[in-house]
This record gives C-alpha cells, sequence and structure tokens, in this order.
C-alpha cells in the first residue's frame, strides 16, 4: 500500500514537472530578458500570444527621459516592408502598439532604443506573436486537467510496468479512456476556438499538437489491444508510457497553426490577373 502511494506520488511529481517544462519552454510563452544601453539595465518581457484580433500593445519600463524607442514590425512569413512607430513615452513607460491580426496570424516585432548616438536592438532576433480566439473556460480548464490526469495515469502504468506482478488493466483504461476525451474530443473543440479548425494534423496538415497526440493516442491503443490478447503487455504498455512523456517533453504549440500570408498574397495576385 506504501508503495503504491510513493509510486503515485512520484507519477504527479514528474506529470507537474513535464507540465512546467512544456508551459515554460513552449513558442507561446513571454519572453524575457535584458540589455544593456548606456551602463542602463533595461528589462524586458515580450508577449507571444495574445488573445482576440485588437491592436497588440508593447511596452518597456525606462525611467530614463532621454532613452527613445521605435516599434519595428511586420507580418510573420509575409513580403511586407518592416513598419517603424516611434514609442510614447508616458512617465517612465515607452509604449506602441501593431495591428490585430485573424486567429492563427502572426507578427513579429523588435524594438530599436536610442540614448544619443548609442542604439540598441532588443532582443536580437524577432519577437513572434500568434493570435488567437477566445476559448470558453467551460471547454479550456476541462481540457487541461484531463490532458494532466491522462498524463498521470501514464506515468503510473509505466513505473507499474517495471514491477513483478503490474496491475495495468486499469490504468491503462483510464490512460486510453482520458486521452481520448482530453485529446482526440475537448482537444479540437479548443482548437476551433482558438484557431478556427478543429483538426490540422494528419491527413489535413502538419500541426505538430494534433499529430503528437494522435501518435500518444495509437501508442495507448496498441497497450490496450496488447492487455485484451495478454501479449507483451509490460513491453507495450512500456512503449504507450515513453511515448507519451516524450511527446509531452515537445514544448506546446511548436509547428502549430499559422497563417503563411506569402501564399495568401499568391493567392490575391492570381485573383487579380
Amino acid at each position: 500500500m506504501l508503495k503504491n502511494i510513493l509510486f503515485w506520488f512520484l507519477a504527479f511529481i514528474i506529470t507537474a514537472g513535464s507540465a512546467v517544462f512544456q508551459r515554460m519552454t513552449g513558442p507561446t510563452y513571454p519572453l524575457r530578458g535584458s540589455a544593456n544601453i548606456e551602463a542602463q539595465v533595461i528589462k524586458y518581457k515580450f508577449d507571444r500570444s495574445h488573445e482576440g484580433n485588437d491592436n497588440h500593445k508593447v511596452a518597456l519600463e525606462i525611467p530614463d527621459q532621454n532613452i527613445h524607442g521605435t516599434l519595428v514590425y511586420k507580418r510573420f512569413k509575409s513580403g511586407d516592408s518592416l513598419t517603424y512607430v516611434e514609442m510614447k513615452r508616458d512617465g517612465s513607460v515607452l509604449s506602441a502598439e501593431f495591428p490585430g491580426q485573424p486567429s492563427a496570424g502572426k507578427t513579429q516585432y523588435q524594438i530599436i532604443l536610442s540614448k544619443g548616438e548609442t542604439t540598441k536592438i532588443i532582443p536580437e532576433e524577432p519577437v513572434v506573436l500568434r493570435f488567437k480566439g477566445h476559448v470558453p473556460d467551460i471547454y479550456l480548464f476541462p481540457h487541461i486537467i484531463i490532458m494532466f490526469l491522462a498524463m498521470l495515469f501514464s506515468i503510473k502504468a509505466g513505473i507499474e510496468a517495471l514491477r513483478k506482478e503490474p496491475k495495468l488493466k486499469m490504468l491503462t483504461s483510464w490512460t486510453l479512456l482520458l486521452l481520448v476525451l482530453g485529446g482526440m474530443i475537448l482537444g479540437p473543440i479548443v482548437q476551433y476556438y482558438a484557431f478556427g479548425a478543429f483538426w490540422s494534423g494528419i491527413p489535413f496538415g502538419f500541426d505538430l499538437t494534433d499529430n503528437k497526440t494522435l501518435l500518444a493516442l495509437l501508442a495507448w491503443i496498441a497497450a490496450f489491444v496488447a492487455i485484451k490478447k495478454g501479449k507483451s503487455i509490460k513491453t507495450w504498455v512500456l512503449i504507450a508510457s515513453i511515448t507519451l512523456f516524450l511527446v509531452y517533453m515537445i514544448p506546446h504549440s511548436v509547428l502549430g497553426s499559422e497563417i503563411d500570408y506569402s501564399k495568401e498574397e499568391q493567392k490575391e495576385m492570381l485573383l487579380h490577373k
């Protein structure tokens, strides 16, 4: 009994750790850093995700009144020229905005800081921000919780498979059920609200979030079938558990839904010929 409690605790720690890692390393997590200009340290936090299609505001806390800023931006993957907007000062804050985009649209941006003849571009590489629609909490929170539970049961099943006499039937059934509900039912609903498409993975696209969910699902279906047939149960459950863990290690939203403006521009050119 005590061992079982300890194994559940270990599974929870691994699951929580992987969730934090995925969140903090994902392309939608705010970019934080600092830069030096004239011996002054400027700390920044740049958003990489925006809910809604209204303008996005970029702001920096810079008390030095002699430091000026220019926001430079353009639509990501487009033939647009860079747009330069002088940042306005309100006390110690410099800020400027760039236009909103439809869901899955992206904008890349940087800031040029100047003081006298000294200039500094931050960050060194453009920040890419993706616009998304609002996802109702009634779908979003259950999706997050259920996917967390799916990972928890999956890790516990993997640990259990290493024991001499593992009890895997219930853990496998629950993992598969949670994965179907959270990843294949609620997941597409969340994506539809956020980006206007229920499914962007195979065979309709290359959305990594969709494809990695599908891969994990297939692995757990194989483990479930192995239990039903009574063949290589521990091996299949271990494979499924490791597969889902590796899937979770891939930062969320990598290669996610996005508008390729270069293709949109090509379509417009053909229509106007």
